[in-house]
Order: C-alpha cells, then sequence, then structure tokens
C-alpha cells in the first residue's frame, strides 16, 4: 500500500508541472490575441476614415455642382432679393466644401498613421506567430516525454493493484478520496505526519509490529514506519 501510495504521488505530481507547461502557452497565445485584435482594430480605423472620405468626395462633388448652377442663376438674377439669395447659397456651399476638404485632410493624416502602425503591428504579429509555433513545439515534446512516465508509472500501479487483495485495495482508495497524496502517511517520533499528532503507545506497538494495517487514531489515515524509525 505503501508504495502503490508512492506512485499514485509521483503521478499526482505531474498535473502542476503540466499545468505550467501549458500556461506557457495560454501566455503565448493571449499575446497574440491582443496584437491581433489591435490590429483589427487598427484596419477597422482605416477603413472607417476611407469610408468618411468617400462620402466627403462626394459631398464635394455635389457642393461644386452647386456652386455652378448658382453662378449660372446669377449671371440670370435681375432683382436685389435674387443676388442676396443666391450669395447666402453661395457662401453655403462654400463653407461645405472647404471643411469638406479639411476632414479629407484631416483623414487622409490619420490613415497615414494608421498604416504605418499598422505595419509595425503586422510584424509583431508575425513574431509572436512564430514565437507560438516554438512555445507550442517545445510544450509537445514536454508533454510527450511526460505522459511517457505516467505510461509507465500507470503500468506499474496497475501490476501493483493486481497483486494487492481487493479489499485491501477497496480501503486504500476510499481513503484516498478524501485524503488524496496523504492517505498513507509516516509516523516520525510517533506522530503521524498526516494530521501531525501524536499517537498513542497501542498504535504505535500495532505499528512496529508491522501485522495489520494500522490506520491513525485521530484522522484515519493509514501509517507507515520509515526505515530510520524502524532501525529506532
Amino acid at each position: 500500500m505503501v508504495e502503490l501510495s508512492k506512485i499514485d504521488n509521483e503521478l499526482d505530481s505531474y498535473n502542476p508541472l503540466i499545468e505550467t507547461i501549458n500556461k506557457k502557452v495560454q501566455k503565448a497565445q493571449k499575446a497574440l490575441d491582443e496584437v491581433v485584435a489591435q490590429k483589427e482594430e487598427t484596419q477597422k480605423a482605416i477603413e472607417d476614415a476611407q469610408i468618411k472620405i468617400a462620402t466627403y468626395e462626394g459631398q464635394i462633388k455635389e457642393e461644386k455642382a452647386k456652386l455652378e448652377e448658382i453662378k449660372k442663376k446669377s449671371n440670370n438674377a435681375k432683382t436685389e432679393k435674387e443676388i442676396f439669395a443666391l450669395s447666402s447659397e453661395e457662401h453655403i456651399a462654400k463653407d461645405k466644401l472647404n471643411f469638406a476638404n479639411e476632414e479629407i485632410e484631416r483623414l487622409n493624416k490619420i490613415i497615414e498613421t494608421k498604416t504605418a502602425l499598422l505595419k509595425e503591428i503586422e510584424e509583431k504579429e508575425q513574431e509572436l506567430r512564430e514565437n507560438l509555433e516554438k512555445i507550442q513545439a517545445e510544450v509537445e515534446k514536454e508533454l510527450a516525454e511526460i505522459n511517457e512516465k505516467k505510461r509507465e508509472l500507470l503500468e506499474k500501479r496497475d501490476e501493483l493493484a493486481r497483486s494487492m487483495e481487493q479489499k485491501i485495495l477497496s480501503f486504500y482508495e476510499k481513503i484516498r478520496k478524501w485524503a488524496g497524496n496523504t492517505a498513507v502517511v509516516p509516523v516520525r517520533n510517533q506522530a503521524c505526519y498526516g494530521c501531525y499528532l501524536k499517537i498513542n503507545d497501542k498504535a504505535y506497538s500495532d505499528l512496529i509490529t508491522g501485522e495489520d494495517i494500522v490506520t491513525c487514531p485521530h484522522c484515519g489515515r493509514v501509517l507507515y514506519l520509515e526505515a530510520q524509525e524502524e532501525s529506532a
């Protein structure tokens, strides 16, 4: 039972190691995802600016056409009222035209800045993708080595479990359900190293005799003596 417990503890010891190894991939993937999201955001900003420029270019055409129409009407205007109305329309059209041109200039600057940024982001994305692939390859190799070691331990465990009495094995599994890797613990200085309480003389004597399975009277874990304790 002690040997079985040691194998189970060794198997379980790989779990935090596997978790740590997988976190390497998760960290690299997260960094890549953040850059990809930044890239998409930058591309959208460029596309939005381009759409707005197209809209303003359409407005410029409309306002230029309107100014041409106003010019024609002005040549035929006869009353002061007509001249004043056309002058107001011309002023509004020119203001709209100037505004549209200013906005196009502003948006082109945004596109220029965002395009330069996009290039930097794409270079960073490529770098992170290569790094992720490298880490994935390393992790795959590490996990393969761990799985091989676990496979060997599981074979050893199965062989050991088959050699044990079913009653003893069931008893061990029952304790392991709540005690985990502390189902079987050593006794040192007559103290249980599961709950760290001193066991009574009878339990300690039974443990030294070694004829039956001895459990801690306080916590119920299975007890065993280490070599140095037996020697003492």
